[in-house]
């Protein structure tokens, strides 16, 4: 057997060669991005890995299984910030499995008639246009509150959203209703249920572990505030994660190497990225969230039309500069806090 350059790695369970310092850059980046945002990166993974050179179904297993390590990480960070409403994520735990499964099975029916890559790929560009513009219309709307406030000399209220879609949902009492201590709502469980199934269809479908709809779900419809929707979706894609990665083990579609590549640079990449969160504003974390939506959509068409390179290059530039600015967020607010306990001191 001939060897392989130093640069490329053979998968011994999809049986193709792949450029393993790119799964380290998609490992770390999905590290800092994720633990900002909350959410898997597989808006980066799945479409990352297929670029690389996974076929889909592999690029979708392999991703959802580096979800569930890469989270565990960025959870356990959140909730020493106070970030993790566990109770809450336990909540949707059930029925967010159950829509795994189904999304899962949808996978492996679609790989069957052969026409999985091209349906994925359009699904994720129509339920990544949702999400912007849902974002979208909560910052213009949040930003034009706060300069009427200003305007007429009034301090706005920092927790109210300029989408709010939460408060007419709260008025649903169907039995059983919870109080979520964390995330400072009482509302029926059946509300953060159809969010679990919906966005755990999404999971096992997408292999996106739900956090890109889940996070801004638990925003607008469940109506936890930003910081504590970032940690609480990072433990249930934890939860999760580990479930579709072993539905996905057993159906032979995981390249565990490639998962412990990515680790090794979502290990450092997610404590940056977790940090970083404790000195950003709840808008802040949105504006780039929206930013990496739209990339990401672009990246997938062009994938699509067979434009792979410019894909490729695409997200991997803008992964670099988000990364930057995650990095920048964390290091301007640690030296302003440490600059404010020295003065305290004196």
């Amino acid at each position: 057997m001939e060897l392989l350059p130093w640069y490329m790695m053979y998968m011994p369970i999809s049986g193709i060669e792949i450029f393993w310092p790119g799964l380290v850059l998609i490992g770390f980046s999905v590290g800092v991005i994720g633990g900002f945002f909350g959410m898997g990166g597989a808006w980066l993974v799945t479409p990352g890995l297929n670029i690389l050179g996974f076929p889909m179904a592999f690029a979708i297993g392999t991703d959802i299984a580096h979800i569930a390590g890469k989270s565990m990480i960025a959870t356990i960070r959140h909730a020493k910030f106070g970030n993790v409403d566990v109770k809450l994520g336990l909540a949707m735990l059930v029925f967010t499995m159950i829509g795994i499964e189904i999304g899962a099975r949808l996978v492996m029916y679609l790989e069957a008639l052969g026409i999985v890559g091209p349906v994925v790929r359009w699904i994720y560009v129509g339920f990544l246009c949702v999400i912007f513009l849902m974002i979208l219309t909560d910052i213009l709307k949040k930003l034009k509150m706060e300069k009427e406030a200003k305007a007429g000399g009034v301090e706005v209220d920092k927790k109210k959203r300029g989408l709010d879609l939460s408060t007419p949902l709260h008025k649903i009492k169907i039995p059983p209703m919870m109080h979520f201590k964390e995330a400072g709502i009482y509302c029926s469980l059946w509300l953060p249920g159809m969010v679990g199934l919906i966005t755990g269809v999404l999971a096992g479908f997408l292999g996106i572990g739900g956090g890109m709809l889940r996070m801004p779900a638990l925003i607008y419809f469940v109506g936890c505030p930003t910081h504590v929707a970032v940690g609480t979706d990072l433990f249930e894609v934890m939860l999760s994660g580990l479930y579709g990665a072993f539905t996905f083990t057993l159906k032979g579609r995981i390249e565990l190497i490639a998962v412990v590549v990515m680790l090794c640079g979502a290990s450092i990449g997610a404590q940056i990225g977790t940090v970083a969160t404790k000195y950003s504003r709840g808008l802040g974390i949105l504006f780039w969230f929206m930013v990496c939506i739209v990339v990401c959509m672009i990246s997938i068409i062009l994938k699509q039309y067979g434009f792979v390179t410019i894909a490729g290059v695409l997200i991997l530039g803008v992964v670099f500069i988000v990364c930057g600015v995650i990095i920048r967020i964390m290091l301007i607010g640690a030296l302003a806090e440490l600059r404010a306990k020295k003065a305290a001191g004196k």
